[in-house]
């Protein structure tokens, strides 16, 4: 998927910018015109994309904020509009797996990490950049999953699957609320994609009691030999961030090379 219209001009924030997803969209939203405001917990990792993007001839700055610390998120946000005067496209995209175990063994303090980061995080994004985007309207994008939408067989994720499907019911809301803004608000649901986030699972031995065994035909993803890549999201993501979705809203896309239609 390539779009036809450019972003030139339009200013996007992307969180979880300094991996995966959230890297690849950065670089193309900055290929394609955008000026990018970078947010990750890692530093050091999205001051490297920062780079990257002016040394291609691109905009970048980085914001130091936490969507897990929500009030900070808007003096990031300030600090864009400070720079270049508005906002247009906001990529909600940070996240984590969390703590995989049963739901007898999982603490109420794992259950709210991944609750807080993943779905407070979300709604503090939306929540903070509405007051911007309602100036001249734009769009939204949230990284939700397969999980908690079409597949319920990720064992032990019952709050990471939760949040997913949190997500969508927020971005529904969300988009008719604001629609009078001219402001699209749409969910991406990812399958197996090749990033670093399963470096944020923490897998307990417990698992094994509440697993059931599944069969599934050779390869996960019928359309591909393995995961999805991070530059293929980023082509669904520039999509909707560019006039070209102009009259999708309310609405979640998967890309997942059919993974989720087997499983």
């Amino acid at each position: 998927m390539s779009t036809n219209q450019r972003l030139d001009g339009k200013v996007a924030i992307v969180t979880g910018a300094g991996s995966g997803i959230g890297q690849a969209s950065a670089l193309l939203l900055a290929e394609q015109g955008a000026k990018l405001l970078l947010i990750d917990i890692d530093r050091e990792r999205v001051e490297k994309v920062k780079s990257t993007i002016e040394q291609g001839g691109g905009e970048a700055i980085t914001g130091n904020c936490d969507i897990s610390h929500a009030e900070s998120l808007k003096d990031c946000f300030s600090e864009a509009v400070d720079k270049w005067g508005k906002i247009d496209i906001v990529f909600a995209n940070a996240g984590i797996n969390g703590t995989k175990a049963p739901i007898e063994i999982m603490e109420l303090d794992e259950w709210d990490a991944t609750i807080n980061i993943n779905l407070r995080g979300t709604f503090a994004t939306v929540k903070y950049a509405i007051p911007y985007l309602k100036e001249a309207g734009g769009s939204i994008i949230i990284t939700s999953s397969i999980n908690g939408n079409r597949v319920f067989t990720g064992f032990g994720f019952s709050a990471y699957s939760t949040t997913k499907a949190g997500q969508v019911a927020f971005m529904k809301m969300a988009a008719l609320e604001l629609a009078r803004y001219k402001i699209r608000v749409n969910a991406i649901c990812p399958g197996a994609i090749a990033t670093n986030i399963d470096q944020s699972t923490i897998a307990k031995p417990e698992l094994d009691e509440v697993t059931i065994p599944i069969e599934y035909p050779e390869g996960d993803q019928p359309l591909a030999d393995g995961p999805g890549q991070p530059a293929q999201v980023a082509q669904l993501v520039a999509f909707l961030a560019s006039d070209d979705s102009s009259h999708i809203t309310g609405t979640e896309i998967y890309i997942d090379g059919a993974e989720s239609l087997i499983h």
